[in-house]
């Protein structure tokens, strides 16, 4: 844990971490000793949390039924840690997917840094929701997280009763005598992180955290506080102050304008069935499902994906790419339960597709010349891998191939891909032209292929000397064919990969291309006779 350090610590902030260590350890034994009560709700499909709102507490459990001990269930529920700010659209949320699916969802809500250390402690769980992104990526960092998902936004501002009676206008005004305000713990909960930082950063820290009447460690606290006027003010976010606009109003402050925070939904490592709960928050993200929750309560909405019970992807991706992501495929469907429709080809075809109208959600080019001719269609793409070409011959190599140059002997039988219908035609018929053996070649050509992988399997069974192709296409057949390395460096071609600019699921795409350039992809990539380019220039 990351302390703020200035001088000598001072009783008060002694206390106040003793505090957040308890409220841990109370989490982990809740998780352990969760009471009958709590299980006596099993009839009751929707977390059912305590009318006098205890829940908000770190540490506290809905009574959602049997996934009270946090483990979730092979049925379909799900256990979600959620910060207490975040509670109305969740809770709504939480509702309509029981009324309209009867899934049952367990919460426990707290501050999103309580939760986080409860979390770690405990290791059980399904999902955790955090006010602010830093935190769903400090889970990542720990290794406690899967993917995450963004849902809404929200900004830092100063809550004061309605007519602010004191006039506060800026964060100096609650230094004046007679001004009495509160922050939300900065180790607890997500807006007193934020608080410290950008007030650290404007010089105001220090001075604010010596003059603050009160912290408490979730901010629907503070908020509660200046409600019934134990305190003039409060720093909590504005969707919190639009769901009580009838007796709060808020004070902007331009630097929490400059920090917006995005609230994140993360699948923990240990949810145990990931395809139940990414269900779920496809629904919380769905502008039709969740979204209009969060907007109702005050939240900035985002341009979330549509709900679709099992949404469909249509994935192009040329051939020689198949054997690197074919896999990653079967398991991304299984874990988000949801389809892949993969158009496999040479990417001249496939191009020409998207050309007359054809619009998949991705695009996996085997060389970066075909994306470019769709680059309008897929903005942001990258390069992910990249392989060479070579000749492959047949075993024991018995027409003695050496060269390019060899393959323009007399009586030699060679095999290419088609240049219009595939990178690979086009890249051979490039190379051949700048090394001046095209006409020698070409003269030789028996067969002429889309993809590569047929070429190979012409080899194997026909009269066919030789065949260029990629590296990657001979990686399953080591033991029956020879390879002949090109000793030119334009001999090779790089595949990049591309979201469509025109998809409905826009971040349902963006995980499956984070699938396919995870660290498990990238083995596979090196298994097929790919180099890794993620992350290189």
């Amino acid at each position: 844990m990351r302390i703020h350090r200035r001088g000598a610590m001072s009783t008060a902030l002694v206390a106040v971490l003793g505090t957040v260590v308890a409220l841990g350890a109370l989490g982990f034994l809740l998780y352990q000793t969760a009471d009958e009560g709590a299980r006596s709700g099993a009839g009751n499909p929707v977390a059912d949390n305590h009318p006098d709102g205890d829940s908000d507490r770190a540490g506290s459990f809905g009574n959602g039924g049997s996934a009270t001990d946090g483990r979730g269930a092979d049925d379909g529920s799900i256990f979600l840690h959620c910060a207490a700010g975040i509670k109305p659209p969740v809770q709504a949320t939480i509702d309509r997917y029981a009324r309209e699916y009867g899934v049952r969802v367990t919460t426990n809500f707290g501050g999103s840094g309580t939760l986080l250390s409860s979390i770690q402690a405990a290791k059980r769980g399904d999902l955790y929701l955090a006010a602010d992104r830093s935190y769903t990526d400090i889970a990542r960092q720990k290794g406690l997280l899967r993917e995450t998902i963004p849902l809404a936004s929200m900004k830092a501002v100063i809550a004061v009763k309605r007519g602010n009676p004191k006039g506060i206008e800026t964060i100096d005004d609650l230094l004046k005598p007679g001004v009495k305000f509160a922050i939300a713990n900065p180790e607890a909960a997500s807006v007193g992180k934020l608080t410290r930082k950008v007030l650290t950063a404007t010089g105001q820290w220090d001075a604010i955290f010596r003059k603050k009447t009160v912290t408490q460690p979730t901010v629907n606290e503070i908020m509660n506080s200046v409600k019934v006027g134990a305190v003039d003010a409060a720093i909590i976010w504005d969707a919190l102050v639009r769901q009580h606009s009838d007796e709060l109003e808020m004070v902007s402050v331009p630097a929490f304008d400059k920090a917006v925070k995005t609230i994140h939904i993360g699948v923990l490592k240990t949810c145990r069935n990931p395809a139940a709960a990414l269900r779920f928050c496809r629904f919380l993200q769905a502008p039709e499902k969740g979204g209009l929750a969060f907007a109702r309560n005050g939240f900035a909405s985002i341009d979330g994906d549509p709900w679709a019970e099992k949404p469909a992807l249509k994935l192009y991706s040329g051939g020689v790419n198949r054997i690197a992501i074919q896999q990653t495929l079967r398991e991304f469907q299984q874990r988000e339960g949801v389809e892949i429709n993969v158009a496999y080809n040479g990417c001249g075809i496939l191009v020409g597709q998207m050309k007359t109208g054809e619009r998949p959600d991705a695009y996996f080019a085997c060389d970066q010349s075909f994306m470019t001719q769709v680059s309008d269609l897929f903005p942001g793409s990258f390069i992910v891998s990249e392989t060479d070409m070579v000749i492959a011959v047949k075993k024991g190599n018995p027409r003695s191939i050496e060269t390019l140059a060899d393959l323009g002997k007399p009586n030699m039988k060679v095999g290419v891909a088609n240049a219009k219908q595939s990178a690979l035609g086009a890249l051979t018929v490039k190379l051949l032209k700048a090394l001046e053996l095209y006409d020698s070649v070409v003269k030789n050509v028996e067969a002429q292929t889309p993809t590569a992988d047929l070429l190979v399997n012409q080899l194997r069974a026909g009269p066919l000397d030789a065949v260029i192709v990629y590296r990657a296409n001979l990686s399953q057949v080591k033991d029956k064919l020879d390879v002949v390395e090109i000793a030119d460096k334009r001999a090779k071609a790089v595949q990049p990969i591309g979201i469509g600019r025109d998809t409905k699921y826009k971040y349902l795409t963006q995980r499956l291309i984070d699938a396919i350039t995870s660290a498990e992809s990238k083995q596979r990539f090196t298994i097929a006779n790919f180099r890794w380019r993620v992350g290189k220039k």
